[in-house]
């Protein structure tokens, strides 16, 4: 499987994730660039089908991947039942230029309601 290694080592670049997908379903919208948008959105896809199957072992795999218990009960009590008719696309990827700086390409990532 290929995947982006964002300039970080493993261990770095796998709590990034976890942090950005909680802050995701914490505020429904967060600015990032547009790498680390493409991983996330994969990631986001599954917690959110997890939300959806609304099982205990589905609960404990996302509370084993996303740090804050509180965004895990938010995932699965208000937004996953949101989402009971649709079979994908929970998230939108808008772009919003380029960072000052380093010139990054930034983006919007919310979820679609």
């Amino acid at each position: 499987m290929a995947y982006r290694k964002l300039g970080r080592n493993t261990g770095h670049r796998g709590a990034m994730l976890r942090n950005i997908v909680t802050s995701l379903f914490k505020y429904e919208r967060i600015e990032t660039t547009a790498a680390r948008a493409k991983e996330l959105n994969a990631i986001a896809e599954k917690m959110i089908s997890l939300g959806k199957q609304g099982d205990l072992a589905a609960r404990r795999q996302a509370m084993s991947y996303m740090l804050d218990e509180d965004v895990v009960k938010k995932l699965f009590d208000k937004i996953a039942p949101e989402y009971s008719d649709r079979q994908g696309g929970y998230t939108r990827i808008m772009r919003v230029g380029h960072r000052r700086g380093d010139a990054a390409e930034m983006v919007l990532v919310e979820l679609v309601k």
